[in-house]
């Protein structure tokens, strides 16, 4: 029995192995060249060019501009890492991909071939143009509709040219749109109600007069999963030529459509229709074309046929339509309205389209059923619409104005000043008195440090910061304050001196050197024509700045102060008392420069081993040399900034005028700075850009006006902050996808990036005298940063294949690769004006490094960054939009920590982001 069992099994397994058969290729969906596929080239870890795409794709709520196709069977919206980033930890999740066939294929050596193509369109079809064919290959259609008063638009993309010119006058591909979301005047149905989400449209096209038939299949397959109407268009035939750049114009015209009740209502109509050609030389011809169509649904049994009549009659007016070149875009666009079928009579046009209505200048006229309209005052105006009349914000308590401003009323509108001796801040509304500026401190870093000392690798030193204050060191009428290895002593109001001796000294002291320039440390006033203080002084050594408070005779004397020994100039004492004060010509005694700090290069004694050092005297990795020549070391530290010294019967202001801007989707955003602290409690949107993807951003100290370039409106555009400035385009002409951008202050002019086209150009401020930088050598260019001081650009390359960071003048001459190893994504750009250094976040390594504009120096300042999107720097502080928290992450150059974070409440990619000062 069991034998006869086991040999039944076996039976039943042959034969359900013959039942397996292999997938053929005609089971597949069709692929290949022939079928318009791009190839991926073989290799085990490779990556398509860049695709552009004709308007931005939104994955998980930020848009993108381009699409890639990675081996892997990997989709991405940014250049992908590479494999060996990813194969032993798992694919980030924070990164924009969708994988439809994950797996790890290596087709290199002829073992395959991966095929791609853009398969989203819903348009098909072929159709000649004289006796040319040209096919339409599943390309896009958009339908947008204004219910309100039956505007219907719809633009169709990548349109080949000659075609593209052509099909301007066959506006019945948008008239259906038109027709199922027409005005509903009174006892009338437009065609939504009747036909729902699923039905056929069968239109033919005959023009005269040369008898070209162009047949046009629509169908409506229901509603997707964001509810949206699906139809698929398909065009094949004939259409007569029109040369490029071409107008079409179309008068108002109306169509009667019958509906037939059966098993399935049909609507039917049939038109002559009319429209002029202008060429590009200004020559106009007439032609016409004969349409016939008609429109099957199934009935509704719950639809109210009796209260629709069986015929009505739909008026289309406003009839424009265009095909844009650069974008290969064909638009319609139809306003239209939906009607029993009237009486013959003439042709009656309403007064809002015909001009000839009575409402006021400043009020909008609304159509109305026939002839009627209305008339409705704008926004800022009061009265009937016939008459109106500006409102008083400022009178009637409806201005926004702040505290210490003024409301002005303005037409419509109204505006805010502030009063005299006070400024606006950041929010365009509060007035700060003008004294409230820009105050620059020193960082303060930990209190204890260490160094690592050339001495033998097992001897350090450890130095902890010694608060001086504590001995009380100052004179009794002066106040000390402590430093990182200094302090400071200040007269008390009331008293003048150094600090240590405070009192009424007479007689006048020098405050520049033999050769004219100002002494460090020395108190140089800052007078007016008149003699009197400037309202605002600071002091050179600390960047402490104050307001003067009373009128003080400008030439009145001032001693000057000492400064206290540094660390380096301490550590080298006591090195040289260590050794007994004759250090031997191979010991070690820390090099000082006039101003205290450390000297780039250090050396044991005489000899010629030597490195270099950071500001705080540490040994920069990597540095070491034996050689006779000394490396070539940059200074960490900036000269000092020499200003006059502080005045010692005043008190500091506290730093209000410093504001972090930050793109975010349809908003500008603004983070104030406390110090170097993120103020969240302060944080508020700046702007509020409805429709838009704001991507580069960029702030005009000298106008106060924020530039920002908007990747949906494939525009540049500027608002004053000012309260009550409205937002001003700049250009919006030959852009594709504007990323980055920048503001050259000092010489009036703006820099940006476009990454389809792939060219860096530049405008005045104004948007006037455009030209082209580069078109050349770029792959995708991302961000750019333009250094004022020395007329210097800067830029990123996201570059597969060389990924690099170049720079240029302003007017595009001594172009140069500054880096080019040892990057992958170069995403963030921004400027170390401490240092003098380019600064860079790499997403794809995770580093911050920097570098001096010679390509030497390179330095690491921190090594695992998340995913930085974009930064900016101030104050010894890296400032970045991290993509992986959404939000703002603050880096410490010096401690190379995470400092502060800032998290808005609504969470989505932030883009780049800059400093604003208010003064």
């Amino acid at each position: 029995m069991e034998r006869w069992a086991m040999l039944a099994a076996c039976v039943l397994l042959c034969c359900s192995c013959t039942m397996v058969t292999a997938i053929q290729r005609a089971d597949m969906f069709p692929y290949g060249t022939l079928n318009g596929d791009s190839v991926l080239r073989e290799g085990d870890d490779e990556t398509s060019k860049v695709l552009s795409l004709p308007r931005p794709l939104y994955f998980f709520n930020s848009p993108f501009s381009q699409l890639y196709v990675a081996t892997n069977g990997i989709i991405s919206a940014q250049d992908l890492p590479m494999e060996k980033q990813y194969v032993d930890d798992g694919f980030p999740t924070d990164f924009p991909v969708v994988a439809p066939f994950l797996a790890d294929i290596d087709t290199s050596g002829g073992r395959g071939q991966i095929y791609y193509r853009r398969v989203s369109g819903k348009v098909s079809g072929t159709v000649y143009v004289g006796s040319t064919p040209v096919s339409l290959n599943n390309i896009d259609l958009h339908a947008y509709i204004v219910v309100g008063d039956g505007r219907a638009y719809t633009a169709i993309s990548e349109v080949p040219e000659p075609v593209g010119w052509a099909l301007m006058p066959v506006a019945p591909i948008g008239e259906l749109f038109g027709w199922l979301f027409a005005l509903e005047l009174q006892n009338s149905q437009a065609g939504f109600k009747l036909t729902g989400a699923e039905f056929s449209r069968h239109a033919e096209v005959v023009f005269y007069p040369g008898n070209q038939r162009l047949s046009i299949i629509q169908t409506a397959r229901g509603l997707d999963d964001h509810n949206h109407l699906t139809v698929g268009t398909v065009i094949s035939g004939s259409v007569p030529f029109l040369p490029p750049g071409a107008e079409v114009t179309m008068e108002p015209f109306k169509e009667t459509y019958h509906d037939s009740i059966s098993l399935s209502t049909v609507a039917t109509s049939t038109s002559i229709r009319e429209y002029s050609v202008v060429t590009a030389d200004r020559g106009s011809e007439s032609f016409s074309f004969q349409l016939k169509q008609n429109i099957t649904y199934r009935d509704c049994p719950h639809n109210n046929q009796a209260a629709t009549p069986e015929t009505l009659q739909i008026l289309m007016e406003r009839v424009f339509v265009m095909f844009v070149k650069e974008e290969r875009i064909l638009r319609y666009a139809i306003t239209n309205k939906i009607s029993p079928v009237r009486a013959p009579g003439p042709e009656l046009h309403n007064p809002c389209y015909a001009g000839t209505h009575d409402c006021d200048t400043t009020a909008q006229c609304i159509p109305l059923e026939d002839l009627a309209f209305q008339c409705q005052c704008a926004t800022g105006y009061t009265g009937d619409g016939h008459n109106c009349y500006d409102i008083d914000e400022c009178a009637e308590g409806l201005g926004t104005c702040g505290d210490n401003s003024e409301c002005v009323n303005l037409p419509g509108s109204h505006r805010c000043h502030c009063q005299r001796g006070y400024e606006f801040g950041y929010d365009g509304r509060t007035c700060y008195f003008l004294c409230e500026c820009l105050v620059v401190l020193v960082v303060q870093f930990p209190v204890q440090l260490w160094f690592l000392t050339p001495f033998s690798p097992s001897v350090f030193f450890f130095f902890s910061d010694i608060d001086e204050c504590s001995s009380s060191p100052c004179h009794i009428n002066a106040r000390c304050i402590n430093g990182l290895g200094s302090f400071q002593c200040q007269c008390q109001l009331g008293f003048f001196g150094n600090g240590f001796y405070c009192s009424q000294q007479e007689g006048h002291v020098k405050a520049t050197s033999p050769d004219g320039n100002p002494i460090t440390g020395v108190y140089v006033p800052q007078c007016d024509a008149e003699g009197q203080y400037l309202p605002q002084q600071c002091h050179g050594s600390t960047g402490y700045c104050w307001c003067v408070d009373t009128p003080v005779d400008c030439d009145r004397p001032v001693t000057p102060t000492e400064r206290p020994e540094s660390m380096c100039e301490r550590w080298r004492a006591s090195l040289i008392e260590h050794y007994g004060g004759k250090p031997g010509p191979q010991q070690y005694v820390p090099q000082c420069e006039p101003d205290g700090e450390f000297s780039p290069v250090q050396c044991y004694g005489e000899t010629n081993y030597c490195w270099c050092v950071d500001q705080n005297g540490r040994m920069v990795p990597g540095t070491k040399s034996d050689d006779a020549v000394k490396p070539a070391c940059i200074s960490s530290v900036p000269p000092p900034t020499v200003r006059p010294t502080s005045r010692p019967d005043v008190t500091p202001p506290m730093n209000t005028g410093i504001t972090l801007l930050y793109a975010q989707g349809q908003k500008i955003g603004a983070l104030p700075l406390n110090g170097t602290r993120l103020d969240e409690s302060r944080s508020k949107t700046l702007l509020a850009l409805h429709g838009s993807i704001v991507v580069g951003i960029a702030y005009d100290c000298k106008e106060n006006q924020v530039y920002w370039t908007d990747l949906s409106a494939r525009s540049i555009n500027r608002a004053s902050m000012v309260s009550g400035a409205e937002p001003e385009v700049l250009i919006n002409t030959n852009l594709v996808s504007p990323e980055g951008l920048a503001v050259d202050v000092k010489r009036r002019l703006m820099f940006w990036v476009d990454s389809t086209p792939d060219v860096i150009e530049r405008a005045n401020l104004d948007g006037s005298g455009r030209r082209t930088l580069f078109d050349t050598d770029l792959v995708n260019p991302r961000a750019i940063i333009v250094v004022s001081s020395t007329g210097t650009l800067y830029w990123t390359d996201w570059n597969r294949e060389a990924p690099k960071i170049e720079s240029s003048s302003v007017d595009g001459q001594n172009r140069q690769v500054i880096v080019s190893d040892g990057i992958g994504l170069p995403n963030a750009l921004t400027y170390d004006s401490a240092s003098e250094q380019i600064c860079w976040a790499d997403a794809g390594t995770k580093r911050l490094e920097c570098i001096s504009s010679d390509g030497s120096g390179r330095r690491v300042i921190h090594a695992n960054l998340n995913y930085p999107f974009s930064m900016v720097y101030y104050r010894n502080h890296f400032y970045y939009t991290d993509w992986r928290r959404d939000g703002v992450i603050a880096v410490n150059k010096h401690r190379s920590l995470f400092t502060d974070e800032y998290l808005p409440e609504q969470r989505s990619h932030l883009k780049t982001n800059c400093i604003m000062h208010t003064l």
